[in-house]
């Protein structure tokens, strides 16, 4: 059965190679690394086709000048429709009213849904978020929205302890540490990766959102950025290890840069990271150039063949 993984990395896109700025250098990813045929995911790599990878640093302007913002980013990303520029600029960090009318509009989790490919927004919330959006103190950013109007509850710590979800932190150590959950599943990185395989048995097209590359990012602090990367590196091989390459394409990817850059706070205007791999990379790549190829490619791809 053909299943597409997305694993989204907020605010992480295609710099130099100046370890001392880009915490994706510094970092020490081999499972990245090989990927890549040793190569970094930098500017100067740019483009590159290897045997098991498609790199892609991909337009995240979309024909808009400015920096590109979350809100927009993510809802092309998810639409298939050129936010920033049915909006007249780029928006974020969470949805108003205008990008909420295009999420509901051609949101993917709903179309694939309605196409009878189901769709999971695999990521679990605290209880003090949900308390936060009763409150109105809180809007949900674009993927949990996009995911709420496809026709899904949001998951929640008991999703998290029947092993139904997984936190943002890849590991959930955090939901122990900083939350009080003490009875949350602690996973190794690799564990988590592959725990992700398992959560993705009954669906079609599954999304993980990592968010703390861009706090990160606006936060300028370089050396927990290249410890989180290299965290992430640890899931990505629990996932390429325990996953049906030959019919999942796996994807990574991003909506905007900051991350790369941490002589600064603010989004950058470089292309958004982006990683191909598994089933139909060569040809997913060929149509993916900006954020908003995404969702139209990803269709493409679980009904070919179907």
């Amino acid at each position: 059965m053909k299943r597409v993984i997305f694993l989204f990395l907020d605010g992480v896109g295609v710099g130099s190679d100046d370890p001392a700025v880009n915490p994706l250098v510094a970092a020490h990813m081999p499972v990245l690394r090989g990927l890549l045929d040793g190569l970094a995911p930098t500017a100067s790599t740019g483009r590159l086709s290897t045997a098991q990878a498609e790199f892609i640093p991909t337009d995240a302007h979309m024909g808009v000048a400015g920096r590109p913002q979350s809100a927009t980013g993510q809802t092309a990303i998810l639409t298939g429709i050129n936010a920033p520029e049915r909006l007249g600029e780029h928006y974020g960090p969470r949805p108003d009213q205008r990008v909420r009318d295009i999420l509901d509009e051609g949101g993917l989790f709903a179309h694939l849904n309605r196409i009878e490919l189901p769709s999971y927004f695999c990521n679990a919330y605290p209880d003090g978020y949900f308390a936060a959006i009763e409150r109105g103190k809180r809007l949900l950013s674009a993927v949990p929205y996009a995911a709420v109007a496809g026709g899904q509850a949001l998951l929640t710590a008991d999703d998290m302890r029947a092993e139904r979800a997984l936190s943002a932190n890849f590991t959930g150590e955090g939901w122990r540490s900083e939350l009080g959950y003490t009875d949350i599943p602690i996973y190794t990185p690799e564990e988590a990766g592959a725990q992700l395989w398992h959560i993705a048995h009954p669906y079609r097209f599954v999304f993980f959102e990592h968010w703390l590359t861009d706090y990160l990012g606006h936060h300028r602090n370089h050396p927990a950025a290249v410890d989180n990367f290299q965290v992430f590196d640890g899931f990505l091989g629990g996932l390429l290890a325990a996953a049906d390459l030959d019919q999942t394409l796996i994807i990574v990817s991003s909506d905007h840069g900051n991350v790369e850059d941490c002589t600064h706070r603010k989004h950058t205007e470089n292309p958004a990271l982006t990683l191909l791999m598994g089933a139909g990379r060569d040809h997913v790549a060929g149509r993916v150039r900006r954020l908003d190829d995404f969702a139209p490619s990803i269709v493409e791809f679980l009904k070919l063949g179907d």
